[in-house]
């Protein structure tokens, strides 16, 4: 099932989101339709809270990135906690499915660990470092209710402010099923 997008202005996006308990919902075709909506809309990573849902769910794919060890790089997140982050930040130009347009230099640091259950919810716990990292980091921070452009300076937020405006209003192109914000 492909789910439409839940646009920037949604308050769902801003939501700190909930655990998931074992048993509470079937996570395998939850995952299933996420990685589905994700591919539709070609996006490397997708959080429960771009489909509208506050859970402590993320899925990544980076094989659409040609870099090495990407390939492979296809996983569930449930329930994560970033153990540590270290290295010195590095710039790098994000985007995201659910502020279409808008790709913005984000500093993040270059190496993490995380704790996570898959979705037969066995624990496991990661070290993950470049590419990797930052769009763990990216994902982990939507179910924190944190967005790439939080990282922008006043200034920067100031220059994309009509832009942001328009997406919260359902105004923007994507080639994919979005879903206005509820106000």
């Amino acid at each position: 099932m492909i789910y439409p997008i839940v646009m920037y202005g949604d308050p769902v996006l801003k939501k700190v989101a909930v655990e998931i308990e074992e048993g509470e919902m079937d996570v395998k075709q939850l995952a299933e339709d996420m990685f589905e909506t994700m591919y539709q809309a070609s996006g490397i990573g997708l959080a429960a809270p771009q489909i509208g849902k506050s859970i402590r769910m993320f899925i990544v794919d980076g094989s659409p990135i040609e870099e090495e060890g990407m390939e492979d790089f296809k996983k569930v997140f449930i329930n994560p906690e970033i153990v540590w982050e270290e290295g010195e930040k590095w710039a790098f130009e994000e985007g995201c499915l659910s502020i279409p347009g808008v790709r913005e230099d984000v500093m993040r640091q270059p190496k993490l660990c995380i704790n996570y259950l898959d979705t037969d919810f066995v624990e496991h716990e990661e070290e993950f470092d470049g590419m990797k990292a930052r769009i763990i980091q990216h994902e982990f921070d939507h179910i924190d209710g944190v967005l790439f452009t939080d990282y922008l300076s006043p200034f920067k937020k100031r220059i994309l402010k009509g832009k942001l405006s328009n997406i919260s209003k359902g105004k923007c192109d994507a080639d994919y099923k979005i879903k206005a914000p509820k106000k």
